[in-house]
Order: C-alpha cells, then structure tokens, then sequence
C-alpha cells in the first residue's frame, strides 16, 4: 500500500470511527470504566451535611474550626490494544477481511478512550511479539495506532495468545484496560489469562467470520491453511470430516469464553456480517 492510499484508508477509518467513538461511545466508555479510585485534591472548610469521616483532623486543631478533605475520582486510565495479526485474520467471505474489523473496533476503543484524555497501547502478535507501541496520549498517537493496524506486515503467521498475554503482564506494571482482538482459534492461554485477569480489567472480543463455523458440503475442496501454508484437498462431502471440523471450531469458542470468564474478563462476540457498534454499546451498558 503505497503512502497516498493508506492516507485515504488512515482517513475514511478515523472519520468513521471518531463519528462513533464522540456520538455513541464516549459517555459509555467513561460510564463503564471508570478511574483507579479516589485521590486527595483539596481541604477546605466543613460544611453541613459534608461526611464526618473526611475531616482533617490536623486542619481542625490549627484553626480551631473544622476542615474535610476533598477527594476526586482518578480519571486517567491506560488502555492497551492486544490484536491478533496471524494469517487467520485475513480471511472474510461477506464485506469485510476480520482484519479488517478488527482495526475499525479498536480505532473506535480508541478515539472514546482519547476522548476521556486517556493512554492508549498497542501490541501486535502471531506467535510472537510482533509489535509494541507504549502507552501515549493524542489525537497523533490514535491515527499511528490505526496506520500500524493497517499496514502492518507480521513476520510469522502463526498464533500464540499466551505470549501476548506474557508480555503483557510484563510490560504493564500498573492495571490497565485491555482489549483482546482475535478469533481466538487457539487454545494454551489459560494460566496466563488467570495472572493477567487478577491485574488487569481484560476484555475478549472474538472477531469471526460465519463461514468459518463449519464447512458446506461442496465435494472435494483444496484447501489452504491460513497460518501454515499448507495446501490440501478436503472431501467435504464426508459427514465425519464436517462433524470433526465443526467439533474442533466449537471447542476453541467454548475453551475462549471459558478461560476468559474463569478470569474475571468479560467477552464479545462479533461476527464480519454484524454490526460491532450493536454489540460494544450493549456491552458497555451491562457493565456500567
């Protein structure tokens, strides 16, 4: 994709995202996570019916009068983007590449998380770490975010969710919110979904494609696998070889929602051919 393109591409995604992101999204982002806690911002003279438990006693004795403390809700957040960019996510049999839906999700994460004057990360995985982008804040920093989704070559096709989640764990030392992007056709991430789930606010968003959740009885078929290369010819006619396919699909989704829940983390489902705006907001309300 040469510069001139992934300008536009950079462009029509930031105007259709932020849209979202300022007119949807903002309020139920903020609603739903909210900031660390409570911090001290002032002292100031009591008043009637302030909380007897905030008085600065200290205050109080050297002016003879009562003083509460002022606390404040610690707004700012950090939000770290986990997303998948294995061969398995450039497939997409309707309008759109999961890839593809994958990055307008987390530029709309992204823009309502900016709106709330919050960090925003990104780290791009196969089966390795194929690209960290630290926390920062701006308008600036989104738009790289969403230039390095797009154009982003990875080196492997591979996946392996749980050193994306190691790493994770190592680099963000204080609790953060984490978006996972991926179809989650993968398994081994339990123990360290369990680590990361007791720091961290995690939430699992499963991006696929209908056809992917089993396969149509169209005779012999050669077929690719997306992250090995491997060509190979499938007798989909074959009763067994679609209940084994179906069956090997059905428990990657159930072990995704089962690791993901047994952590504390919350999960979406979004399919290419749905709307994801539907599916965010609803989640954003259950939580808020």
């Amino acid at each position: 994709m040469n510069t001139k393109d992934l300008l536009k591409k950079v462009r029509k995604i930031e105007i259709k995202t932020r849209r979202l992101s300022d007119h949807i999204f903002g309020g139920e982002y903020h609603s739903t996570f909210k900031g660390r806690g409570m911090t001290f911002s002032e002292v100031r003279q009591y008043q009637f019916g302030d909380d007897v438990r905030n008085i600065d006693w200290n205050v109080t004795a050297r002016y003879n009068e009562p003083y509460i403390k002022v606390f404040e809700e610690e707004r700012e957040l950090t939000m770290m983007l986990v997303a998948d960019v294995s061969g398995s996510e450039f497939f997409g049999t309707d309008k759109q590449f999961k890839n593809e839906i994958v990055t307008e999700v987390a530029a709309t994460l992204a823009f309502s998380a900016m709106q709330n004057n919050d960090k925003i990360g990104l780290i791009l995985f196969t089966d390795e770490i194929e690209l960290f982008i630290p926390p920062k804040k701006g308008k600036s920093h989104v738009l790289r975010i969403i230039r390095e989704l797009l154009e982003f070559e990875p080196k492997s096709k591979k996946t392996d969710l749980s050193q994306a989640i190691k790493y994770l764990s190592n680099v963000m030392k204080k609790k953060a919110i984490v978006f996972v992007l991926s179809d989650f056709i993968t398994d081994g991430y339990e123990q360290t979904m369990k680590i990361a789930g007791n720091k961290h606010d995690i939430t699992g968003i499963r991006i696929y494609d209908q056809r992917e959740e089993s396969i149509p009885s169209l005779g012999i078929v050669e077929m690719e696998d997306e992250e090995t290369g491997e060509l190979m010819l499938v007798n989909t006619s074959s009763k067994k070889i679609r209940n084994n396919y179906a069956s090997y699909y059905n428990e990657r989704v159930a072990y995704f929602k089962e690791t993901f829940n047994r952590s504390g983390a919350g999960v979406i489902d979004v399919r290419t051919d749905e709307s994801y705006v539907k599916k965010l907001l609803g989640y954003f309300k259950r939580r808020g």
